[in-house]
This record gives structure tokens, sequence and C-alpha cells, in this order.
């Protein structure tokens, strides 16, 4: 039979991760609700941004090349930029982002890694790849200004033709239960859905379409790396949410079941004193 002590000190063990996991478990929901809101303002602002940019490009005369749209470069190397939390306890996030660049190095390992984040940064250094850069991800909801370090990489790489593509390796926020990790193509840009020119559509444009391209292309770049990193901060916190949950409802069944064992050991021990009691004074009487 267990020693009562020895359970005591299991009891208070589950109950202090109990308390742990559950106060994760809310600052992960509290995190959750303004990221959220976050990725759902900035989808259709993305969405926005690359339908203006398809539509303006029907109406440019032929010949008219961006960097990001041609590429130029006959290298064969790709520069990924691989999104990952600083942090562990997320459920099968990380473990899910690590077997999907396990996949992606065996298929493409002329690859340079810009790396945000610290999970994944030890298993490129496992394989030897080389890492441009590396940059920590933060605890908080990722500002606009943290892409900047990143694009300036990007222009660096490919504007002098040192890669020929850029993706970007995040996670996809499907919902609070399901995040999925997905590589998203950055450069060269392409518009799988593109728009037949319309001789009859009539436009003015202010500044020339030139202008306007040329700077709607940067902005769009950014945009799209902002929407990535928020997506993955999303999704770190919907799957570190639901992992503490699971947690606390699993301590507390332990709790559960190491409270009804210490209450029948503890039982057991009284009715084991009542009997020695009652047999002595027994014994007593009949001397």
């Amino acid at each position: 039979m267990a020693n009562i002590l020895a359970l005591q000190r299991r009891i208070n063990a589950a109950k202090n991760v109990s308390k742990t996991t559950k106060a994760m478990q809310m600052i992960a929901a509290s995190k959750l609700k303004r990221a959220q809101d976050a990725v759902t303002a900035s989808k259709p602002y993305v969405y926005k941004i690359s339908s203006i940019l398809k539509s303006i490009l029907t109406h440019v005369e032929e010949g008219y090349t961006h960097p990001y749209l041609i590429n130029r470069s006959q290298s064969g190397r790709t520069l990924l930029i691989a999104l990952s939390p600083d942090k562990g306890l997320c459920g099968s996030l990380v473990t899910n982002l690590i077997r999907e660049f396990i996949l992606y190095q065996r298929e493409t390992p002329e690859t340079a890694y810009v790396v945000v984040g610290k999970k994944l940064e030890g298993q490129i250094i496992h394989f030897s790849h080389e890492i441009v850069a590396s940059f920590p991800f933060g605890t908080s909801l990722p500002t606009f200004d943290a892409i900047f370090p990143l694009i300036r990489i990007i222009d660096d790489y490919y504007g002098s033709g040192k890669v020929e593509s850029v993706k970007i390796l995040t996670t996809e926020f499907n919902s609070v239960f399901l995040q999925t990790p997905k590589i998203v193509p950055l450069l060269p840009i392409s518009f799988n859905n593109t728009i037949e020119k319309n001789s009859e559509s009539f436009y003015l444009f202010e500044p020339n379409k030139i202008e306007l391209l040329n700077s709607l292309m940067k902005h769009y770049l950014e945009m799209t790396v902002y929407q990535q990193l928020i997506e993955s901060f999303v999704s770190e916190q919907a799957s570190r949410m639901m992992a503490m949950q699971n947690a606390t409802n699993n301590a507390n069944d332990i709790i559960e079941d190491l409270q009804l064992e210490y209450n029948k050991t503890r039982q057991a021990k009284i009715t084991s004193e009542i009997f020695d009691i009652t047999s002595s004074t027994i014994v007593t009487k009949n001397e």
C-alpha cells in the first residue's frame, strides 16, 4: 500500500503543475484574441493589394520588367525564411515545422536560411546548412518594424542574383484546433490567375502606372512577409493554449486519482489502527 506522505507529495506536485499550465493557458488565450484580430484585419488588405497589382499589370505595356517579377539568376539556390517559436510547450506545432523543414531540405539542398525563432535554428545547424541571419521571434505580437531586416536581406540576395527564388516556411492558421506548416513562395512574384487585357476598359492612373507598380511591388512584399509573421504567431498561441488546456485537464485527472488513492490509504490506516487498539483492549480485559 502506497505511503501516505508520498501520495501527498505527488498530489501537491500535480496541483502545482495544474496551476502553472492553467496560467500559461490563460496567457496564450489573451494573446490569441489580439493576434486573431490582427490576422483578420490584415488578410483583406493583402488580398486587395494583390488584386490591384494584378489589375495594373494588365494595363502596362509589354516589356515592363521589375526585379520582383523576373528572375535572372541561374544559381539554382533558394533563400528560405524559416519562422518558428522561441519557446516550446505548444503541442505538435514545432514537431510539424521540423518535419516540413526536413522534407524540404532533402528536395532543395542548395538553400540559404534566414531563421526567425530558436526552435528551427538547431535543426538547420544540425544539417550543416548556411544560416544568413538569425532573429528572435519574441513572445508578443510582431510589429511591422520586424519585417525591415528581412526585406533588406531579401533585396540583397535576390537583387544581386545570389539566389533565384525566395520562400518562407511558416504555419498557416486554419482554426484554434488546426495549424498547418507550409512553404509560401515570395519571389519572383507570380499571379496564377492573370487577367486578360480588355481594350474596352479605360483607366486613369495618377501617378503613372510604372510609379504605382514600383511602389506597390515593395509594399506587397512587405505585407506578405508581415502576414506570415502574424499568422505564425497566432498559430503558436492557439497551439499553446490547446496544449496547456490538455495538460491542465490531465493534471486534474491525476489529482483525482491520487486523491482517491490517498483517501483509501488513509482510511485503511485508520481502520488498522482502530483494529489494533480494539485488539489490545480485548487482550488486556481477558488478562
